[in-house]
């Protein structure tokens, strides 16, 4: 454990200084870890990281019967997921530049406890408005861990290194993305559970989290009295929102081309120009305009944005498929997604190890954008009838095209910037991913409303007047259905509806998976450095007097 010892303030930057046993004496730099060090170190972040993912997959099989008992709509659906993820996207910067300033693990373990309090709310909601504004809290923890996380393992670990503890962490990813879904179904077909456990039961598991990262993680750090850019991340965070309010209400509340429309795409617009304006001006902006000056952080973040959109598209709507074109339980439904949590686990893991032994990283994010393609359009032509193995082969392949690009673009983007900017680069990309999450499961979700509401039609008009007299099949106008409850003719007409519409959202995501692709092979691959970002001189340090030797000598820890 270390031991705080006094600070000081040197050519206006404040910096603590411990002692740490990994340090070299009379080295201006920590030695670097070993691997039980690295992984002892990773323990609690890794479980902190299960904690909010599994919090999050839990609820996606348990969707459809939450908003059918809280009395909402497929806009009220798409929205408890989509509310998590803008708050994640505006959260993900601001989360990177605190980590440039202050203690990594207290805001890792802050964002924890901002999770863990929104879930336990959630688990009390009454109706989908409360529900959305706690999904709202748990999208600035899931923000704060989501950027940490990587940011962490670049202030210990080597890029040449990192990709075989990405790897890891990929798997984590993948264990408590597989396992959330099957956990909800369990939880939410047991009668004396039912769904709001399935936001109570990460709390045990956060509080261990906790505690094992107070005990674990332990990093260099300096402190720098400068201001945080709130007036960015109020901009950024405005744009972002109107933009996926009107995506997510345009077609239904008001038309595509309308008075409404103008004024939402033109304040999205005018606050992103704002928010262009301030960090151009900005001592500490909360995204480093420089930073996209560098051509492999400028691609590496638009091919994460298109990323973002396929991985999203396929957690949010494998339920809906499963459970509603199909007739699984929710339970069911988990088990039924296995394979491409089963790719992503395998590639994931598999390119990490290769990357960290060959020091090459391209071919893998290339062939990651030929699978992640090549499944989404398979998944297109899903109908409620399609074979299953057919639909498990083509998940499989979305699943490892997933795993070969998320964390690689990550690790291509630390290894372009000095340590300085770790935190703001990592942040970019990963809020990249989150807005095209965020904006692919709102468009994506109005596709979907769109398409089941005219196949539905079109099946009830087949089945004669009377029938096409009943609008959506009695599902309250665009609600979730419940299957149970219909006669056959009208079940088959809605399960078809759905398995259609769920096609077709994959059809429109696989475009930007290619897209995705196309800006990958523009990035050239640089060879990974072989020192983590904690051990590099930071740019900003001033350089320590030769009356304070121990003080050079001793690394700030958290």
């Amino acid at each position: 454990m270390a031991t705080t010892a006094p600070t000081g303030v040197q050519g206006g930057s404040r910096s603590e200084t411990t002692s740490d046993p990994a340090s070299t004496p009379g080295s201006g730099s920590p030695a670097p870890m070993t691997h039980a060090q690295i992984m002892k170190a990773l323990s609690g972040l890794m479980l902190g990281m299960f904690v909010a993912i599994l919090s999050s997959t839990i609820v996606s099989n348990a969707l459809p019967q939450i908003i059918s008992d809280l009395g909402g709509t497929q806009s009220s659906y798409t929205w408890v997921v989509t509310a998590a993820l803008l708050s994640m996207t505006a959260a993900t910067p601001l989360w990177g530049k605190l980590s440039d300033l202050f203690s990594k693990k207290l805001l890792v373990q802050i964002s924890l406890v901002i999770y863990v309090l929104g879930s336990v709310v959630a688990g009390l909601s009454q109706n989908t408005g409360m529900l959305i504004a706690c999904r709202v809290v748990q999208g600035i923890g899931v923000g704060g861990l989501s950027a940490l996380a990587q940011i962490v393992m670049a202030a210990m670990i080597s890029p040449r290194e990192r990709g075989r503890y990405s790897g890891y962490l990929g798997a984590v990813f993948a264990v408590a993305t597989v396992g959330g879904p099957l956990l909800g179904g369990v939880i939410t077909d047991t009668s004396w559970l039912g769904w709001r456990w399935c936001f109570y039961v990460g709390v045990p598991f956060a509080v261990i989290a906790l505690i094992v990262l107070q005990r674990t993680l332990h990093l260099p750090v300096v402190r720098r009295d400068v201001k945080v850019d709130w007036l960015g991340a109020f901009l950024i965070s405005g744009a972002v929102s109107l933009l996926l309010i009107w995506v997510t209400q345009a077609g239904d509340s008001y038309d595509w081309i309308s008075w409404t429309t103008a004024a939402m795409t033109g304040g999205a617009v005018v606050l992103g120009l704002l928010f262009l304006l301030v960090e151009s001006k900005a001592s500490d902006p909360i995204i480093p305009l420089r930073l996209f000056r560098n051509k492999t952080i400028s691609l590496a973040s638009a091919a994460s944005l298109f990323v973002g959109i396929a991985m999203f598209s396929g957690t949010v709507f494998f339920s809906q498929f499963f459970q509603l074109a199909r007739g699984e339980s929710p339970t069911m439904s988990g088990i039924l997604t296995i394979p491409m949590i089963g790719g992503l686990f395998v590639s994931s893991t598999v390119s990490g190890q290769v990357i960290t032994k060959t020091g090459k990283w391209k071919a893998w994010l290339v062939s990651g954008g030929v699978l992640l393609t090549a499944g989404l359009g398979l998944l297109g032509t899903l109908r409620y009838d399609t074979p299953y193995w057919h639909i498990a082969i083509y998940m499989a392949l979305t699943g490892l095209g997933l795993g070969m690009m998320m964390q690689n673009l990550v690790l291509a983007t630390q290894n372009q910037v000095a340590p300085e900017d770790l935190g703001s680069a990592s942040s970019v990309v990963t809020f990249f991913r989150s807005l095209g999450g965020a904006m692919g499961v709102s468009a994506l979700g109005a596709v979907m409303a769109n398409r089941v509401t005219h196949y539905v039609k079109d099946g009830l008009a087949e089945l004669g007047p009377k029938a096409a007299a009943m609008g959506h099949g009695g599902t309250a106008g665009g609600g979730i259905p419940d299957l149970d409850k219909l006669p056959a003719p009208f079940r088959t007409v809605i399960e078809s509806a759905y398995g259609h519409g769920v096609g077709d959202v994959f059809l429109y995501a696989a475009p930007f998976a290619l897209l995705g692709l196309v800006l990958v092979l523009f990035i050239k691959e640089v060879a990974l450095k072989s020192k983590p970002a904690a051990h590099a001189p930071a740019a900003s340090a001033a350089p320590a007097p030769a009356t304070a030797p121990a003080a050079a000598s001793a690394a700030a820890a958290e």
